[in-house]
This record gives structure tokens, sequence and C-alpha cells, in this order.
């Protein structure tokens, strides 16, 4: 058996993906049992954070591994196998472990260096443990995670180079300004009571906000959270617990959100900040300008079509208001359908379309016109006989974008929910600055790397040989075993034989006697079975096995049995 992870990050997929492949937690589950149930298969675990889905498992078969386990990840995520397949990642044997140590030290994270990822492996290993699908390989590969994770952020610098997700997050939000000077003052809500929106709690806590509240499905966890606020003694934040319907409320009073919990459907809807933001400030909330918006009422006022609130409108444009007229320009608002701003960047067919249109125009649309359709069209076929002859259309002045000055927030959100807690068009809302996985995913690729990173790397570099040197060596473990099982059975049934010879020996000369033959046995496998495990660490060692086996004549099923007997053991193991 070898170990073999597939999986997808925020380093293979964009967000949008990762987001629909999210698993839920009864997803988590039934992946890993379904996997053991396969074939290839011995034991599994599943990885799954806001920005990574990983499935690890110990397979028989590589390529039938790789096949079985993708196909489970987009059964189980919703994601068609073909729509996943080219986002996927696999390593095997030692980059599997090699990965997996990258991960628990923080350097595959979106934060390079941050430690909650830790939690998480820890979490994935217990819920594995609990459902037995996790064996010696699952067990000793998680484990060993945890203490090489461990080792690299107290033997280096490697926090320095990272943060949490909630911090770098905030960060986002506070655009330049130190956390702490920020948020004081400030009243947070917390949707959620997790892993993630606790440590939100506690971050915003220490940072010095005036108030958290926490908003979550089961009320006894939002109660917990709060109260372990409460009563910490590094802060003196006063902290409560609300239902979730009280969120729209809360939305209202609240300086801060932060939002990350299991839900598979929007928590915030656009609708709802948009209404806690009118509420709050007592005026009208309004998109940022550059959209164009679709008139929907007699009096030609538009509104939103996801949110319902009244934008401020946009100066008047000709785009798309004359019948006709063969450009799609939705795209370019405050391009003119008749001159030149209209055309550039227009292939030669569609200019000639076009010209043929302004030239057949009506007489009301020429009375508009800054000129007149002959001079258009004039224009017009110029600049295709231009585009013919160059094979593109010189560029042309355009219009200067219309923007509309967008307020300072009043409200800002941190959705860490994967997938996503809180609606996208929440960008639009002025008086609103949301920062979500996605608008983190593009601020951490220029995050710079502490030169802590490279001495990380060498230690998972050194923790990857020894781990698998001591995996090597586990594999003859069940053969030197055997081979002992063997031994003691021959000496058994020697000094059964013996009894029967010499039925005149005393019990202390028979004891003396049978010590001695242990003793003899013990000496004759002590430098074989000690040299094999040295050997079997190497790598290809894995051969000695076979030649134990076959130089001692040893039965494979007692060697497979004893496997069994241990691979049984691991997976009733309960959670540490």
């Amino acid at each position: 058996m070898s170990l073999l992870v597939v999986g997808l990050s925020h380093r293979s997929a964009p967000v949008s993906v990762l987001e629909r492949a999210a698993l839920s937690a009864d997803a988590q589950i039934k992946l890993a049992q379904d996997t053991v149930a396969a074939e290839p298969a011995g034991e599994a675990a599943v990885l799954a954070t806001c920005n990574r889905i990983e499935l690890y498992a110990d397979v028989d078969k590589f390529h039938a591994g790789v096949a079985e386990l993708s196909t489970l990840l987009a059964q189980h995520s919703g994601v068609g196998l073909d729509e996943l397949t080219p986002y996927l990642y696999v390593h095997y044997e030692d980059r599997a472990v090699h990965h997996l140590f990258s991960v628990a030290c923080g350097l595959d994270s979106m934060v390079v260096g941050e430690g909650q990822i830790l939690g998480q492996i820890k979490d994935s290993l217990a819920r594995a443990q609990e459902l037995h699908t996790a064996g010696r390989l699952i067990n000793d590969l998680f484990q060993q995670a945890l203490r090489v994770g461990k080792r690299a952020h107290s033997e280096t610098g490697i926090d320095r180079a990272g943060q949490s997700l909630v911090t770098f997050g905030l960060q986002q939000l506070a655009v330049g300004t130190p956390v702490e000077d920020w948020v004081r003052g400030k009243r947070a809500l917390v949707i959620g009571a997790g892993s993630m929106s606790s440590l939100a709690a506690a971050t915003l806590a220490r940072a010095g906000v005036a108030e958290v509240v926490v908003a979550n499905r089961t009320q006894e966890r939002a109660e917990r959270l709060a109260r372990i606020l409460t009563e910490a003694e590094d802060t003196d934040v006063p902290a409560r617990a609300v239902p979730m319907d009280a969120v729209p409320a809360e939305l209202t009073r609240a300086d801060i959100a932060v939002s990350c919990t299991g839900a598979t459907g929007l928590v915030l809807a656009a609708e709802t900040v948009a209404a806690a933001v009118r509420d709050r400030a007592g005026a009208p909330v309004t998109e940022a300008a550059g959209r164009l918006r679709t008139p929907d009422r007699a009096d030609g006022k538009a509104a939103d079509d996801r949110t319902g609130v009244r934008p401020t409108p946009l100066p008047p444009t000709s785009v798309a208001t004359e019948d006709g007229c063969p450009l799609d320009l939705s795209a370019a608002p405050g391009f003119s359908v008749m001159g030149e701003a209209a055309v550039a960047g227009m292939d030669a067919a569609t200019l000639e379309q076009h010209a043929a249109w302004v030239v057949g125009g009506t007489t009301a649309r020429r009375e508009t016109a800054r000129r007149g359709p002959e001079a258009d069209a004039e224009l017009i076929g110029a600049l295709a006989a231009t585009a013919s002859a160059v094979g593109r259309i010189p560029e042309r002045r355009k219009p200067e974008p219309v923007a509309a000055e967008r307020p300072e927030p009043v409200l800002f959100l941190l959705d860490l929910a994967m997938p996503r807690d809180i609606d996208a068009a929440v960008h639009r809302l002025a008086g609103v600055r949301l920062v979500d996985i996605e608008s983190l995913a593009e601020a951490s690729a220029d995050a710079p790397m502490a030169a802590d990173v490279d001495q990380v790397r060498r230690i998972v570099s050194d923790e990857v040989a020894a781990f698998g040197a001591a995996l090597r060596a586990a594999h003859i473990t069940p053969t030197v075993v055997a081979l002992r099982a063997m031994a003691a059975d021959v000496v058994a049934a020697e000094i059964a034989r013996l009894d029967g010879r010499l039925p005149g020996l005393d019990d202390k000369q028979r004891g003396e006697i049978r010590q001695t033959v242990h003793r003899v046995v013990d000496k004759l496998l002590h430098a074989p079975t000690v040299r094999v495990k040295q050997l079997a660490a190497e790598p290809g060692g894995a051969g000695y096995a076979d030649a134990l086996r076959t130089l001692f004549d040893l039965d494979p099923e007692t060697v497979a049995s004893v496997s069994r007997a241990e691979d049984s053991t691991e997976k009733n193991r309960g959670p540490r």
C-alpha cells in the first residue's frame, strides 16, 4: 500500500471553483467512508478548509487510486469530473508526505506561516479516527505532520512571515492602518461559532473592540463562545450571544462583521446588508459607479437588480438607446453610437454594417446627431479602410468614465467561509467594504515571505526523509514478527520433545534448559533482524522483507495476519 493525495486548493483552482466544490461536514464524512469502501483504498482522511479540499488515502494501485479518488471528489463536491479535473493535483508516496508537512507548516497556506492549519489537520485526523477510516499510515502521517508543524513554529520565525487568515483579512479591511488602532472602539458581530469564527472573535477582543456579539444557529455554542470571551483573562471586552434571526438588527449596530459558517447558501444577502446600512445611516444606500442600470419604473429611475436599492443616477448616455444599431455597446457606457468613439476597436465587417445603418437612419436620428450621416459614413468608411490595410482599428479618443464619488464605508465585512456567506453583490454597495476569500487570494499573491521560510523548508525535507525511512522500516516489521513467532514455535516444539525423552528432569533443570534455548535463538536472530530493519529503511530497501521471507520460508499468510492485526489496532484507536 502507498500514500496518495488528490486535491485542489487556492494554488490550483480559482475561488469560484473552490466555492462550488466546498464540502459540508456530512459530505466529508461520506467521502471518507466511500473512499475506504472503494477497491484501491484501505484507509482515508479528508482535509477540507476554506481554501483547500484534499483526500488522503492508502492505495494499492496508483492509477486506479487516482481515478477512484478523483471520481469520489467530483461526486461529493457536486462539480463534474470533466470540469474539476484540470484543477486537481496529485502527490504520491514521498511527495504526498512532503505536501502534507508543508501544509502543516503553513508553507502552502494562502497566508504563508499561518498556524490555524494545525488545528484543521488535528480535526481531520480525529474525524478519520472516529470513523475508523484511519489506519497505521494515516495515523502516523497526520500525527507526524502535527509534530513537524509545531517544530517549524517553535524553531523558526515563520510566525513573523504569516498570520492567521483572520488577521490578514482585518489588515485588508483596515487598509494600511494598524489593526489595533483601527478596531479600537468599534462594535463587532461574529457570525458562526466554529474554529475560524472563534479565532476571529478572540482576535477582535484582543485587538480592543468595544463589544463582540456572537450569532450562531446553535444558541448554546454561541453562548459558550461569548462566555469564553467574557471570562478571558487577557481581555476585558463584553460579549453576548444572539440567535441567527437577530443578525439583521445587530448588523445595524455593528461596525465590523465577520462571517464563517458551514452554511451551503448565503447567510447575508445584499438586500440585508443594504438595509442595515440604510437604517444605520438614515440615508439611501447606492451602488458604486460604473455599472449599467436598467430602468424599472415609469419615471425611468433604476433599481439594482439584486438589492432593490435605488442608485444614484448616472449622466445620460446614448448607449443602446437607438433601435436597430448593429453594435453591442452595452459594456461601453458613454460611447456615442454615431461618432468615432463608438467604432474604436471594431472589425471592418461590423464597421460596414454600422455605416449602412447610419446612412439609412431616420430623419429624427439625423437631427439629433452632432453631424450629418454623410460625414459619419465617410469617417467610418475611412476607418474601415484603415482596418483592412493595417489589420486593426487605430485607437480613438474615448470619453472619460463617469465616476460618482464613493462615500467612506460605515460597515466592514469579512467573509471567511467557503462557499461564501456574504453575497458578492455587496462589493457594489456604497458605504460597505467587503473582504472575502477571493479578494484575500489576490492580496496574498504579493505578500512578502520571511527569510525563515527557507529554514522551514529544510525542516520539512529532513522530516520527510526521516518519515520515509521509518515507514520503510515499519514495512518489514510484520516479517520480523513472523520470523520470531516461527522461532518461538520451534523452541516450544523442541522443549516438548525433550520433556518426553527426559521425563526425570526437575522443574529447575527444565527451566534452565528452556532459557538456554531461548537465549541461543534470540542471539542468532538479533543481528540479522536489526540489520534488515536498517537496510529496509534505506531507499530501495523494500526487497529485504521479501528476501527474509524467502530465506526462512515464512508463511505469507502469517505475515499478512500480523499486518492486519496492526492495522486493526490503529483503526480502532480513538482520537488522542
